[in-house]
């Protein structure tokens, strides 16, 4: 197995682990926050919108099964990285979409993948993701963690 890490953000993100979970060589997901300047946040202070930290997921992939850009590809469908802070009715910072690169790698494919979405008829405004290097990762609370599944597929709507 090659386990490796990527890391995004689209939104509320309970729906977007559970897409994760979805795609066949992803080993394993998990919900918490990264990109801002507080310690250990909580969902409540994430929620206020002063940490400057966005909701993300944390995902394990065996690279041997699926690929970085096919998961790039799955995060392009999972949202719209046209609006900026914003997912449907949620509306601030911690819903930025992001792509947070865990190598040079990453950031090349990220990268070259955001410019065929942006060249492509996928989307009819610009795209607003931004791309740049993985910070600390805290995990979220644990009755954020697999929350669809736990809660018979409420999700955040779109």
């Amino acid at each position: 197995m090659n386990l490796q890490k990527a890391t995004f953000a689209a939104g509320c993100f309970w729906g977007v682990e559970a897409n994760f979970r979805r795609i066949d060589g992803v080993v394993d997901a998990a919900v918490g926050y990264c990109g801002g300047t507080t310690t250990n946040p909580t969902y409540e202070e994430v929620c206020r919108k002063n940490t400057g930290h966005a909701e993300v997921v944390e995902v394990d992939y065996d690279a041997d099964t699926v690929s970085y850009d096919e998961l790039l590809n799955a995060f392009w469908d999972m949202h719209d990285p046209t609006t900026l802070n914003r997912q449907g009715p949620d509306v601030g910072s911690q819903y930025r979409s992001s792509i947070f690169v865990h190598n040079d790698h990453q950031r090349e494919l990220a990268e070259a993948s955001k410019e065929r979405a942006n060249a492509s008829d996928r989307f009819t405004r610009t795209i607003v993701t931004e791309i740049c290097d993985a910070p600390v990762f805290y995990r979220a609370e644990e009755y954020h963690q697999r929350y669809v599944e736990k809660n018979g597929g409420a999700a955040c709507s779109m």
